[in-house]
């Protein structure tokens, strides 16, 4: 469940990043109607990217707490 969130995250950061190099293109090209929609969509995909994040790195820290529990009673 964790590698599935961590690649939830990756892919939110590639969209924005992808964005907003599509806003600097725009801008570039004085289109700065265009631009803004592309930043405006970039915020959108950053802030999904930082909720996956959050919610990848949870699951991660679930899993590695529940892996140490689990390893070290038996003998």
């Amino acid at each position: 469940m964790a590698n599935n969130a961590h690649r939830k995250a990756a892919e939110h950061h590639e969209n924005a990043a992808k964005s907003h190099k599509t806003a600097a293109d725009h801008h570039d090209k004085g289109n700065h109607d265009e631009a803004m929609k592309h930043s405006e969509t970039a915020h959108e995909h950053s802030t999904k990217a930082h909720e996956a994040s959050g919610k990848a790195h949870t699951a991660s820290s679930e899993a590695s707490s529940k892996a140490g529990s689990s390893s070290g009673s038996k003998k």
